[in-house]
């Protein structure tokens, strides 16, 4: 922070707030004098909230003009205002909610910006070519690996227009009530992640043999996006299959049927297409108080970019929008998107009670550590990301785009906020690039697609330097503005969907495992 040793700094967030975040690195200690003539009757950690006045038991706290919590006791100004210290509001009640009622904002249309990308035949584009192998259940994965690795090896480089073999491991697929009300959401999750846009429509299969999600259950022929007579044939490799004699013929197995899916994905090309086909998933994972200050406000900004441009961008995690619904269904494009998502939180909420649980146990220890006092404060810094375009669709949990009719525009995707989950759900509905932003800072990638992180403050780019690829914490320091940061994550989008740049957990090949939504008993 380029003023942080000479100058206290905090930040409101509305002119109705009467608590503030101080922005300096290392917080500021006790005497400290703001700007406003405020003095700190004691030391505040960097993010965390400072009483801008005295605050009486019961007076409500508000930070976003909203109020994100109750004071449990007498707050006098110039104290550190932290979790400890209040009392969390309930949450917003599903009845009686705005529905479609703030008109669409002005967002001029955004055209003549282009992307290379890989055509496939259901008219989606991918921005990345890869042969990803699904697999049925978590029985095969190992063998799965030690093929993947002598592919890699191997077969890879004689197919240089692939990008990446990747082996799509779960751990679902037997031991589990594949019956029951709910094992259709990790079902249909890992059947449309096979179909994601940055596969080239190739579709193979590891099998163990005897689990209960056998590979014509998970893709039937009518689950193909192509229907036609271009709709692939189920390419399965069965490991108990009596051909099988030893390891090695398992493996070798594997890679013969692999060789078949890389010459024909090696025939691909990058062409130029419309930035309309992206589909853009945004989460946060590992936030703090400036995920809603830098971070999430530029992709907020960058999301209504990419709507003007006519592509999709997809905001989930339902525990840290359900504190802000009513502006979400204030936003619908319609009363009929507007009660798809009050369905989504109203089936949430009762998940949640069926663990004897509510929407306040998503906040970590690692949040409160960077100002986030609950869910409610948290919740309104996460919204931001989805911008100010109407809200026009509502997908469930692993749904794909298409299955809703969904073509472009702002779309509300049901997730739990588990990062691993949400990504995985993402991935389901059709993305082709993922925007990640953190303050705290996560090593989390997906080798799916590409995964562009976002630093919320100076410090945190400064120290990982070599994994964070944009730093918004500059929006705090004074050297750039959120409409700075967010078209500067825009070029990049365009630069890495392309393939002309490399995130920095593409560069590092780091990335987290699948981890599917299962609501359904396990047996």
């Amino acid at each position: 922070m380029t003023q942080a040793t000479t100058t206290p700094l905090s930040i409101s967030m509305h002119a109705a707030d009467n608590v503030a975040i101080i922005a300096n690195d290392g917080g500021l200690p006790a005497g400290t004098v703001l700007p406003s003539g405020l003095r700190l009757v004691e030391a505040v950690p960097q993010a965390h909230k400072v009483a801008l006045v005295d605050l009486a038991e019961g007076e409500a706290v508000r930070r976003y003009n909203v109020v994100i919590g109750y004071a449990r006791q007498a707050i006098a100004a110039g104290s550190w205002v932290h979790e400890r210290l209040l009392q969390m509001p309930e949450a917003r009640s599903l009845e009686g909610l705005p529905i479609a009622t703030v008109p669409a904002p002005d967002l001029p249309p955004l055209e003549g910006y282009t992307f290379e990308g890989y055509r496939n035949a259901d008219g989606t584009v991918g921005t990345r070519n890869i042969l990803a192998i699904t697999t049925t259940v978590q029985c095969v994965a190992g063998v799965l690996d030690f093929a993947v690795r002598r592919i890699k090896a191997e077969l890879l480089p004689r197919y240089p227009q692939v990008d990446d073999v990747v082996g799509l491991e779960h751990s679902y697929g037997c031991g589990v009530a594949i019956d029951a009300v709910g094992a259709e959401i990790p079902q249909r999750t890992l059947r449309n992640i096979s179909h994601n846009p940055n596969f080239g429509g190739e579709v193979m299969v590891v099998s163990l043999g005897c689990e209960k999600l056998q590979p014509e259950r998970l893709l039937p022929p009518g689950s193909f996006p192509i229907t036609d007579e271009r709709a692939p044939a189920l390419d399965v490799v069965c490991l108990q299959d009596e051909a099988h004699v030893g390891f090695m013929s398992m493996v070798q197995s594997i890679m013969t049927r692999a060789e078949a899916h890389l010459a024909r994905l090696n025939q691909r090309r990058r062409e130029t297409v419309p930035a309309s086909a992206l589909v853009v998933g945004v989460q946060c994972g590992g936030s703090d108080a400036f995920s809603g200050v830098t971070a999430n406000p530029a992709v907020g900004f960058c999301t209504d970019l990419l709507v003007r441009a006519g592509a999709t961008v997809m905001f989930s995690e339902v525990t840290e929008v359900r504190d802000g619904i009513d502006q979400l269904t204030s936003r619908a494009s319609s009363p009929e998107v507007a009660q798809a998502m009050i369905d989504e939180m109203a089936w949430y909420d009762a998940y949640l009670d069926k663990g004897k649980v509510d929407r306040s146990a998503n906040t970590t220890p690692g949040n409160k550590k960077g100002g986030l006092s609950n869910i409610v404060e948290k919740a309104m810094g996460s919204i931001i990301k989805s911008g100010t375009a109407p809200i026009t669709g509502v997908l469930s949990p692993g749904q794909r785009l298409a299955e809703r009719g969904i073509e472009r525009g702002l779309v509300y995707a049901a997730t739990p906020a588990s990062d691993f989950i949400c990504g995985t759900l993402q991935l389901a509905a059709g993305m082709n690039l993922h925007v990640f932003t953190t303050g705290r800072g996560t090593p989390y990638g997906l080798a799916q697609v590409p995964v562009i992180k976002v630093a919320t403050r100076s410090d945190l780019a400064r120290r990982w330097h070599d994994l964070m690829d944009v730093n918004a914490g500059r929006i705090a320091d004074g050297e750039a503005s959120i409409e700075d940061i967010g078209w500067e994550m825009f070029q990049l989008m365009l630069e890495v969907a392309s393939g002309r740049k490399k995130t920095w957990a593409e560069e590092w090949q780091l990335h987290n495992a699948l981890v599917l939504f299962n609501p359904a008993p396990v047996t």
